[in-house]
């Protein structure tokens, strides 16, 4: 594509969910935080994270928040699935903050995209996969801790 006298190459990246369309010079994809869809072995090490336990989070549901707030900022999968694991486990162990509960749904549904193109699934099933991954692991738990 020519823009301003200038012929480069472009990604145009799809994001279904919200309906928008980005056009990325390759040349600068990187630099942008785009990479590549993840391979077996990390979409294995992900999975493990989601069925691990809840790790420590603050008390105070304002700290929890920033907590979670700041994790989501750093963009990494990894990080995105230790909050999503975690206020799944909070939100069926104690509830969430309406704060926390628009967290966990953005934060789902930027886990399920992931997942959507690593396992070649429509986002539906991609969201409804994640969803029985957290029941199936957040039941596990919950048994773990009557038992």
């Amino acid at each position: 594509m020519e823009v301003v006298g200038q012929k480069r190459e472009y990604l145009t990246i799809r994001i279904h969910h919200n309906d928008m369309t980005i056009l990325l010079p390759s040349d600068n994809a990187a630099e942008n935080g785009l990479r590549p869809v993840m391979d077996d072995k990390t979409l294995k090490k992900l999975l493990r994270l989601i069925n691990a336990e809840c790790s420590e989070m603050p008390k105070n549901w304002n700290r929890r928040f920033k907590h979670n707030r700041d994790k989501l900022k750093t963009g990494d999968v990894f990080e995105i699935a230790e909050v999503v694991r975690n206020l799944a486990v909070r939100e069926t162990d104690k509830g969430l903050s309406t704060g926390e509960k628009q967290m966990f749904t953005k934060a789902k549904t930027n886990l399920a995209s992931e997942l959507q193109y690593a396992l070649s699934m429509e986002d539906e099933e991609a969201e409804e996969h994640l969803d029985n991954l957290l029941a199936k692991s957040n039941g596990h738990k919950t048994a773990a801790a009557a038992g």
